[in-house]
Parts: C-alpha cells; sequence; structure tokens
C-alpha cells in the first residue's frame, strides 16, 4: 500500500487551472467559449481545464451548459493536450444543489454522449466538512457503478470556500484510505477566497479581498500531507500581470505551484511562472522593494534612487533609505552581499546538480558552489563572490523545479517547442537527464 502522502496521480504538479463558462445565452451558438477553450494549444493550453457549470454559467442555462460540455469534449477532448475535470453545482447546506450537480455529472459521464474517454475528473465546489466531501465521493462512485467505469477512476477535486472546508482538510490524513470512502480519488485542493471571505464575514476597508495568506498556507500543508496538489484561487485583476506574478512567486515560495486562471493570457503566465528563468539574474533589497539588476556586458547595474554609493579613497559611503554607513572595501562587499540574491536560470541550475552528482559519484558529500560578479551602483563598480555549499538536502531541493520541468515535459507534448525556445534544445535535453 503507498504512503498516504504519496501522489497518486499522473499529474505530479498542475500550474493553470483555467475555468470556461459552459452556456451562454443570446449566443448563435452558447458553447462558444467552450469550443474556443477546447481548441488552445501549447503554453495557452493549460494543465487542467474546468469547464465551468456553477458559478461561471447563469443557473437557467446549466441543464444545457451539461449538455454542452458532453458535446464538445467529446468532438474535441481527443486533442486537448490537458487533463479536463468539470465543475458542477454542490453546496454543503443545499440538498437540491448536490441533487443538480449529481445529474449534471450523469448527463457528462453518460457513455452515449461519447465524452467520458476524456473526462479526468469533476471539481466540487462548495463543501463542508469531512463528511460533506464523503457524500460528494460516493456520487463519484454512483456514478462509475451506473457506466461501468472503474470505481476511483473519475478524480475529485474541491474547492476550499468555508472554514468547515479548510478544518476538514486536517482530516484527510484519517480518512482516505478507509473502507468506507474513495477519497482516495481526491485529485486538486483548490482555494475560493471570494466565497470564503463571505463566510467568513470578513470586512477590508476598500472592499477587497484579504490576503488570506493563512489559508493558503494551510491548503499546501494538507496537500502535501495528502499526496494532493494545491492550487491558488483567481486573481480578478487581469490587467495586473506584475501583481499576478507576485502572487504566484509568495504562492511557490510555500508550495503552492497551481493557480487558477480566467483568460488565456493569465493561463501563458502562469505556465511559465513555476519554472525556472532562461537567464539568471541578480536582485537587491532596495530598502525593502526586490529590484531586479539590468545585466550590462558583464556587469551588474543598479539604477534606482533607493540605495546610493560613493567612492571615498580607501573607502566608501552606501547609503540604504535613510541608513548610511562608511565602510572599508571587504565591508562594502560583505553589505552588498546581504542585500544581493541570484536567481539561477535553468541552465545554472543543472550545472551545480551535474556538478554535484559528479563530486558524489568521486565520493565528496558536499562541495561548495561559488556564485560572483561585477555589481554597478552609481558608477562604482564592486566585485563580489560567495560560496554556497551543497549537500544531498540542498540537491534534492534545487530538484523540485526540475521535477516540475521533468512533468510539465512529460504531460505536455504540445509544449516541447515551447520550452525548446525558451532554453535551448541542449538545455533542455541536460534538464531530463540530471537526477536520473
Amino acid at each position: 500500500m503507498s504512503a498516504i502522502d504519496e501522489r497518486r496521480h499522473e499529474r505530479k504538479f498542475v500550474r493553470t487551472f483555467f475555468t470556461t463558462p459552459t452556456a451562454e445565452q443570446g449566443e448563435d451558438d452558447s458553447a462558444k467559449k467552450l469550443r474556443s477553450a477546447i481548441g488552445l494549444r501549447g503554453m495557452q493550453a493549460p494543465d487542467v481545464w474546468v469547464p465551468d457549470n456553477e458559478d461561471a454559467t447563469a443557473p437557467n442555462m446549466r441543464d444545457e451548459g451539461a449538455r454542452n460540455i458532453a458535446e464538445v469534449v467529446a468532438e474535441g477532448g481527443a486533442e486537448f493536450p490537458g487533463e479536463i475535470h468539470p465543475r458542477v453545482v454542490w453546496h454543503r447546506d443545499d440538498p437540491s444543489a448536490r441533487y443538480d450537480g449529481f445529474q449534471h455529472m450523469l448527463e457528462i459521464a453518460d457513455p452515449e454522449n461519447g465524452a467520458i474517454e476524456h473526462i479526468d475528473g469533476f471539481v466540487i465546489p462548495e463543501v463542508g466538512d469531512v463528511d460533506d466531501w464523503k457524500k460528494a465521493d460516493e456520487f463519484f462512485t454512483i456514478v462509475e457503478n451506473e457506466y461501468g467505469l472503474e470505481e476511483g477512476s473519475l478524480a475529485m477535486s474541491v474547492i476550499i470556500e468555508s472554514g468547515s472546508a479548510e478544518l476538514a482538510m486536517g482530516k484527510l490524513r484519517d480518512e482516505m484510505g478507509k473502507a468506507d470512502n474513495n477519497l482516495q480519488r481526491l485529485f486538486l485542493l483548490v482555494d475560493g477566497e471570494v466565497d470564503y471571505t463571505k463566510d467568513q464575514r470578513a470586512i477590508t476597508p476598500t472592499g477587497g479581498l484579504p490576503e488570506w495568506k493563512e489559508l493558503r498556507h494551510n491548503t499546501a500543508r494538507a496537500a502535501s500531507a495528502a499526496g494532493l496538489i494545491a492550487v491558488d484561487g483567481p486573481f480578478d485583476d487581469i490587467r495586473d500581470v506584475a501583481g499576478y506574478h507576485e502572487r504566484m512567486t509568495a504562492n511557490n515560495a510555500m508550495g503552492m505551484l497551481g493557480i487558477w486562471s480566467l483568460t488565456p493570457t493569465q493561463v501563458v503566465e502562469a505556465n511559465k511562472g513555476p519554472l525556472p528563468p532562461a537567464d539568471g539574474y541578480w536582485v537587491i533589497d532596495a530598502d525593502g522593494r526586490e529590484v531586479e539588476l539590468t545585466s550590462e556586458d558583464g556587469v551588474e547595474v543598479y539604477e534606482g534612487d533607493r540605495i546610493e554609493l560613493e567612492s571615498q579613497g580607501d573607502t566608501y559611503e552606501l547609503a540604504v533609505g535613510g541608513d548610511e554607513l562608511h565602510l572599508e572595501e571587504d565591508e562594502l562587499r560583505a553589505e552588498l552581499l546581504d542585500l544581493l540574491d541570484y536567481v539561477p536560470s535553468m541552465d545554472d541550475i543543472v550545472d551545480s546538480m551535474e556538478e554535484f552528482e559528479a563530486a558524489k559519484e568521486a565520493g565528496k558529500g558536499a562541495i561548495a558552489m561559488t556564485q560572483s560578479g561585477t555589481v554597478r551602483i552609481d558608477g562604482v563598480e564592486v566585485a563580489i563572490s560567495s560560496d554556497r555549499m551543497w549537500d544531498e538536502a540542498t540537491y534534492q531541493a534545487m530538484m523540485t523545479p526540475v521535477k516540475l520541468f521533468k512533468d510539465v515535459y512529460e504531460n505536455r507534448p504540445d509544449q516541447h517547442d515551447d520550452l525548446a525556445d525558451l532554453y535551448s534544445v541542449a538545455v533542455v535535453e541536460r534538464a531530463m537527464e540530471v537526477g536520473i
């Protein structure tokens, strides 16, 4: 029997969770957006596509929406490069909503409609305590038995939109694997901060959403503990690309590598966001603001006004914000190293991993990796160099972005050309070889 925290699904990572309305009134073809979404390829196509027969579709259009899902997926599902997980209606406090969702699952999964062989699972919103999750799981089992599908073959993803659902995540390790449920079918834990805010009766001065860092942390932790995948909720300001990246960066640091995408543009950003960059770069802490340095002929240049540096003969004056320091050259290097960080490229990561693998083969348990460069601030250039010890723990930690890359490469052949353009064919081939 596999460990409870072992990934059970073919996908080990999910970067993008993209929702699409299933039926729109007033259109000549109410399934127009479904047909457009199922045709997405490459970086525009999500890892998980969610034909959304709940919030994105008007209540009076949901019956038609379920039929549209079956029709569109039957026609184009075989060529779609990601997984397909329709969202159906559900509510922990509303039996009629649960019944409607069950009927839509039966409609979509009916083999006579031709879609089920391309459907990977269903997304269940508005779940409550763990007993409510079990109710949903039982409906999945009924659908599977009704149509002769293998029990557990349909994955179940849930959206965490209430305090009771958040608490239920902490019980999964005890519940999964029991004989009275098929909760091993669980796949994604997706945060729904809008309804969560409503459930918490939260108020902010601007009416905007709280950040809910604790919810995101709890979801990432529960996913790790139960062998599942954590996905953050929607980022509503679709024009704020920088804000979307900032959110993804914060999520990635806590192990939540997936995020909801509302538009194909967000899908592209979220598909690329967790992957290592094509080119390494330096960043500096400029009085609390992280600023990327500009590379000019091998020199890393700071062009802002929050940090000032002046050479005064044998000493230097360094000003950061309101603090001024008078430093010897070695002291200046130490101060700058505290402010600077290097963001490694995929090539850098692979180089380091290959070097460590070679050292292990030679019988060494740890080696020093050196990162050096020249920084220019206000025309003053300073050579910097730092050593980082690599041991097996460091190696395994750095394997996470490489494992993500490998998962993408193995499961998304439609993105092979994009990845080769991003990194080069040689780097792709080397990345696929490290860690074997």
